[in-house]
């Protein structure tokens, strides 16, 4: 009997913040660090604010909990082979965070040099609001494309049930949630239309060996 075996699966995590307060505590440390830098930076962002990445310094305890967060998911993902049962490795944060309002994006970029790349929503910017035409969803891109379709852009590869493989999945961003994915994954924000203020923070976890 002829069989299929998917190859190479790309990790797609999703979990939840569970501290409301922690929540709150980085609003305001963003809230405070915009105040104080307005202009911020311009990188894969078109419009809205960027921060610089220090984040993990200016961000207090809030922060610091957060980057926790991520190397824990990282850690439940990630093998050291040569060690399985103590990684030789641990993991230096990066951390930054981006405040978008009507119009404003992040166009399609990678993170180089990291491991694992993370999001967290502090505010989703909805108000609740579930209409999908509000946009701002978050993009990945299948990295094998485009190269694949260039000579048959409309033939597509099944995925085992007869339904044609997406090149791009997206996702809509709730409060709360927290995502993580290969660094090299490409992804992007699709212009946000929100009623309200999108805040998230961007987390680059980059191995490093232990002491």
């Amino acid at each position: 009997m002829t069989q299929s075996n998917p190859l190479f699966p790309t990790p797609f995590i999703v979990d939840r913040l569970q501290s409301e307060e922690g929540i709150e505590a980085l609003r305001s440390a963003i809230a405070e660090e915009r105040a104080r830098d307005n202009e911020g930076l311009k990188i894969s962002n078109l419009g809205g604010w960027h921060s610089n990445t220090q984040m993990i310094d200016w961000g207090g305890a809030a922060a610091k909990a957060l980057a926790y967060k991520a190397m824990q998911m990282a850690d439940t993902y990630t093998l050291d082979v040569k060690s399985p049962q103590d990684s030789r490795f641990g993991w230096v944060p990066e951390m930054w965070a981006n405040v978008s309002g009507k119009g404003d994006a992040n166009q399609y970029h990678t993170h180089p040099g990291s491991f694992w790349s993370a999001v967290a929503y502090i505010d989703d910017g909805y108000s609740g609001d579930s209409d999908a035409g509000l946009g701002g969803q978050l993009q990945v891109l299948d990295p094998r494309m485009p190269m694949v379709r260039m000579t048959a852009p409309d033939l597509r590869i099944t995925d085992g049930k007869g339904n044609a493989q997406q090149s791009e999945m997206s996702i809509r961003p709730a409060t709360g949630m927290i995502v993580m994915f290969p660094s090299w994954l490409q992804h992007a924000v699709r212009p946000f239309h929100g009623v309200g203020t999108r805040i998230s923070i961007a987390i680059n976890l980059t191995p490093g060996l232990k002491a």
